[in-house]
């Protein structure tokens, strides 16, 4: 059982220490996330264009 306070206040302690991000922060990390998957999702949708149609003028 001693085991357990102890996990548990040291689990308290550590947790005191971590600093959770403001609404701005996670709002600006979501807004650059976003944008970063949209230019490489069309990036990679304009290679597969491409590519399908250099193969369908091949073939």
């Amino acid at each position: 059982m001693e085991k357990l306070r102890a996990y548990y206040y040291h689990s308290k302690a550590e947790l005191s220490k971590v600093i959770f991000p403001i609404k701005e922060q996670i709002r600006n990390a979501f807004i650059s996330v976003f944008v970063v998957v949209t230019i490489i999702s069309l990036f990679l949708a304009l290679i597969d264009a491409i590519m399908s149609f250099s193969l369908s003028t091949l073939i």
